[in-house]
């Protein structure tokens, strides 16, 4: 009982206890009658009990009554209220069933049924009593007594149970809950107590056999009752359902009427103020109705002759064909419209693209169809759409083809000359021999105007139907088209070499560069625009290679350089990462004393196969692949270490002294003092000891980004000298403020070294340079006594070379320089200092 409060539980309860008390006392009451009397209330109350399954409901009411009263009235005149409360009991427990699921209900009303029966059937049985005590006995009288106990009874029992939910929702209670409810059902228990007082009567005068006898009769006539007020339902039901249909018909053409109403006010509002273009349009494509967004995109006047307007007058000729195609599909049945994009000419002139999108059209309350057609401004979308196809097909920078967009021209002239070999195609492949260098002491500001004004003088000097096109960097690509002989790309390829010579003013600063050129033909036969180019690449390396500003032509043997120079970067690899490589020590001597100064490291290369290999083949390779770097490392490594282990020897070596060349690479590599610093401290050489060489064209490449670099090597006390002095580029102001402690001049003027010659001059020059500048001059590549004599008449401190001793294994070098020990202060006469060299 969840929703029950205190009240009603205890309400509940007291009426179900004093209904279950009720019940037992009258059943044992009945239980001391005779056998036959028991036999007549059982009846009396099955009767009672089968006539509530089968209400009668009162026509045009929501009320009904069971005629299982009559028989409980008649029990109760006949037996007394013990038999008329078990019959009201018993008809109360079968309507709760019929009626309701809660199991209180069907508790509660069974419960109060018989209490209230046996209440008011008790008080009317002392009436009676009282009435035949007074004399005042007549069928008037009982009838109306009957009549008065009915009603009575009916609203003791609506009291009884009207006050459940009052309690529960803690209501007062109301005379309405009685009154309100009489009408038909209280007249219903008014009459069946009538007909029962009468059945009772007939039973006392005429027997039970005439009761029985009236009994069919009676069951006839409630169901001829029951029949008539269903009938009457039934019609009422039909009547009721035909009037609601005709409202709700009448309500659905009111309702369609107003929604067509809205429906065309709304079409209008939204044609009229729409963003975009509408149109109204007969088959033939004359404008019926055109909204202002339309007019104001297409500048629309009415013609002054008051005819009407055709779209297709709007339409750009290009597309025009197009819209006529689809106009005139409209008749067919096919037809469901259309969408297209189309160019439209405006009355100002300007080209406007847009989106239309037709299908029919019909206005309400009009019979005449018709094409309704929107139109929306799609110009900035097919912009952006143009721009995005050019910006994914060219260079940003240059406004010329990018590296996508060559490759489809490619493939497209690959395709023709296949197909045709009249249509031969050449493509060049160029390189800019020095941008880097503009780059880096003009910032990449001035590297950008400096492409943008290389492509504009490249596409000058094409024929209009050449492409070029920017790869990337300082990389350009031309597609020369129609190629009637080979020598027509040549000649476009010094044309455009000459051109190119010619100066260029980028920042303010004129600007002389050169390129260098890779041509390949068609006629090798390519299958894809990926083989043109790589064989194009490999002409232009072969151009740089042979000394740059030039061009060079692909050929098969170019292939073969490319696949040896691939096995080549791959055996380095593997040679660095399974330590393959060795060091040779070429000793450096003071030419006025023979006095062995120190060594100069120099990579070794023993391969498996191919023998030794030269550093000047595979140096090249590890620079650019990236190899020099782990390359370096290495040479550090072991000259530092090799270079202590020697000094340990006697402490007359301590000044002993070892060089290292470094690469482009290792002054570029941000993190180079530090590997310096770890070879160092690994080997525990101090950094006075340790000379790192590098050329003049390092120095003249990266000068503004070698300098910080060098300085944080001098602060750490590394020995810095310029290898190959005279080969390349110097500027004799930066090399006085160069951190530079040593001059070591080129091999090439050492073994061209004559009495009076301008070799000789430069020598002396180097070394009177030296001199002034407070740094040491090593001379290289001492071949010969009669070079030696000439350095040591010149006055040069130092020098190396095959005449005083080759580069010499580790081993080696240790007995050189026990041997030099043996001569006392390690000094060695020389004139015997080729007898020393040791092979």
């Amino acid at each position: 009982m969840p929703d029950y409060n205190a009240k009603a539980t205890t309400y509940w309860w007291s009426i179900v206890l004093a209904g279950v008390a009720v019940l037992l006392g009258s059943i044992v009451e009945l239980a001391h009658l005779p056998g036959l009397v028991v036999m007549q209330i059982v009846v009396g109350a099955v009767i009672a009990m089968l006539a509530g399954f089968f209400p009668v409901r009162v026509a045009q009411s929501k009320n009904s009554f069971a005629a299982g009263e009559i028989f409980i009235f008649l029990l109760l005149l006949v037996n007394g209220p013990a038999a008329a409360a078990v019959a009201a009991g018993g008809e109360a427990f079968i309507g709760a069933m019929r009626t309701t699921k809660r199991w209180t209900s069907r508790v509660f009303s069974p419960a109060a049924g018989a209490l209230s029966m046996w209440t008011v059937g008790t008080l009317m049985t002392w009436a009676l009593k009282a009435l035949h005590g007074a004399g005042l006995t007549n069928a008037g009288i009982e009838i109306s007594m009957s009549m008065v106990l009915g009603a009575t009874y009916f609203l003791v029992n609506t009291l009884l149970v009207s006050t459940v939910p009052r309690l529960k929702r803690a209501e007062p209670f109301r005379a309405s809950d009685l009154f309100g409810i009489f009408g038909w059902i209280g007249i219903a228990y008014a009459g069946s107590a009538a007909v029962a007082t009468l059945l009772a009567m007939v039973m006392v005068n005429s027997g039970l056999g005439v009761l029985m006898a009236m009994v069919p009769l009676l069951v006839m006539l409630l169901a001829t009752l029951h029949y008539f007020f269903r009938q009457q339902e039934t019609a009422q039901a039909a009547r009721q359902t035909a009037a609601e249909a005709q409202q709700r018909e009448a309500e659905l053409a009111a309702r369609h009427v107003r929604e067509l109403e809205a429906s065309e006010r709304r079409f209008h509002s939204a044609f009229t103020h729409a963003s975009i273009g509408m149109a109204l349009l007969s088959f033939e494509g004359h404008i019926l109705q055109a909204n202002p967004s339309l007019r104001l995109l297409l500048g629309m006047v009415e013609p002054a002759d008051g005819s009407a307007l055709r779209f297709q007058d709007f339409v750009a000729p290009v597309d025009r064909g197009l819209l006529r195609r689809q106009l005139g599909l409209v008749d067919s049945h096919e037809f469901e419209g259309f969408a297209q994009e189309l160019r439209c000419q405006a009355r100002s002139g300007t080209q406007v693209w847009v989106s239309t999108h037709c299908s029919f059209f019909s206005e309400p309350g009009s019979t005449a169809p018709c094409l309704i057609l929107q139109v929306q401004d799609i110009t900035a979308r097919r912009k952006a759409e143009a721009d995005l196809h050019h910006y994914a097909f060219h260079d940003s920078l240059t406004g010329l083809p990018n590296r996508r967009r060559f490759h489809e021209h490619l493939t497209q002239a690959i395709e023709t000359a296949v197909g045709d070999p009249a249509q031969a195609f050449a493509v060049m492949f160029l390189d800019f021999d020095r941008f880097k260098l503009i780059n880096d002491s003009l910032g990449h500001r001035a590297g950008d105007d400096f492409l943008v004004q290389v492509a504009q003088r490249i596409q000058e000097h094409l024929r209009p139907g050449d492409l070029v096109a920017r790869l990337g960097g300082d990389e350009f690509a031309v597609l020369v088209h129609r190629l009637d002989h080979e020598r027509l790309a040549v000649t476009l390829a010094e044309r455009l070499m000459e051109a190119l010579a010619r100066p260029f003013v980028v920042a303010d600063t004129e600007i002389t560069t050169s390129a260098s050129i890779g041509i390949t033909f068609s006629a090798f036969g390519y299958r894809a625009s990926d083989d043109v180019l790589r064989d194009a690449d490999t002409a232009m390396y072969k151009a740089k290679a042979a000394g740059k500003a030039r061009y060079a032509l692909f050929d098969a043997s170019l292939h073969t350089e490319v696949a040896a120079r691939l096995r080549l970067e791959g055996d380095l690899r593997r040679a660095i990462d399974e330590g393959q490589l060795t060091v040779a020590y070429q000793p450096m001597f003071e030419l006025e004393t023979g006095r062995l100064a120190g060594f100069e490291a120099l990579a070794r290369w023993q391969h498996a196969t191919d023998g030794s290999i030269s550093p000047d083949a595979f140096i090249p390779v590890a620079e650019e692949t990236g190899l020099i770097v782990r390359l370096s490392d290495f040479m550090l490594h072991c000259a530092c270490h090799q270079l202590r282990e020697w000094q340990r020897i006697d402490p007359s070596l301590a000044d002993l002294r070892i060089n290292v060349n470094i690469s482009s690479n290792d002054i570029a590599h941000r993190a180079f003092v530090a590997r310096v610093t770890r070879a160092l401290v690994e080997s525990g050489l101090q950094p006075g000891h340790l000379t790192l060489e590098l050329t003049e064209n390092i120095l003249a490449a990266r000068l503004e980004s070698a300098l910080p670099l060098l300085s944080e090597l001098r602060e750490l006390g590394v020995g810095l000298a310029i290898d190959d002095f005279g080969t390349g580029y110097s500027s004799l102001s930066h090399l006085s403020t160069l951190p530079i402690d040593t001059l070591k001049i080129d091999k090439s003027f050492v073994q061209r070294l004559r009495g009076g010659s301008n070799e000789a001059a430069v020598v002396r020059a180097v070394v009177l340079l030296g001199s002034s500048l407070g740094k040491s001059v090593v001379a290289e590549g001492i071949e010969t006594a009669s070079q030696f004599g000439q350095l040591q008449e010149i006055g040069c401190a130092f020098g190396q070379g095959y005449h005083l001793s080759r580069p010499l294994t580790p081993e080696k070098a240790r007995t050189l320089i026990e041997r030099s020990l043996t001569r006392g202060s390690m000094a060695i006469p020389v004139t015997s200092a080729a007898a020393l060299t040791i092979h």
